[in-house]
C-alpha cells in the first residue's frame, strides 16, 4: 500500500505542479483565452493564489516524506489539495462545466486517498 500512495501522490504532486505552475505565471486573459473560462469569475490575485497553493501543496506532497523532515506535512498538503479540489468541482458545476469537473473530481479522489493513507494506518 506504501507504494500505491507514493504512486497516488506522485501523480497527483505532477499534475498540481503543472497546473499550479500555469496558473501562477500566465496572465489571466491568456488563461481564458485557452480554454480555462472560470478565470473570469475571479480576479487575477485570486488565480494567482490558487496557483500557488497548488504548487505549494505538490511540494508538500513530496518534499517532507522525501527528506524525512516534519512528514506530517504529506497528508495536511493533500487534504488542502482534497479541498481545493472541492471547491474547483463546486466552481465548474456551478458554471455547468460538468465535464470540467472530472479532473478535479479525479483529484480530489486521489488527495484524499494519500489524505487518509497517510494520515492513518500507512503514516510515515
Amino acid at each position: 500500500m506504501n507504494v500505491a500512495l507514493w504512486i497516488a501522490a506522485g501523480l497527483l504532486a505532477a499534475a498540481m505542479l503543472a497546473s499550479g505552475a500555469m496558473k501562477a505565471l500566465q496572465p489571466k486573459e491568456k488563461l481564458a483565452a485557452s480554454g480555462l473560462g472560470w478565470v473570469e469569475d475571479f480576479s487575477a490575485g485570486q488565480v494567482k493564489t490558487i496557483g500557488v497553493l497548488e504548487v505549494l501543496g505538490a511540494i508538500g506532497l513530496i518534499l517532507p516524506a522525501l527528506l524525512d523532515i516534519v512528514p506530517i506535512l504529506v497528508p495536511i498538503a493533500a487534504t488542502g489539495l482534497a479541498v481545493t479540489m472541492i471547491g474547483a468541482i463546486v466552481v465548474h458545476v456551478r458554471r455547468n462545466e460538468i465535464p470540467g469537473a472530472v479532473p478535479g473530481a479525479v483529484l480530489f479522489l486521489l488527495a484524499a486517498f494519500v489524505a487518509w493513507g497517510r494520515f492513518g494506518p500507512y503514516a510515515f
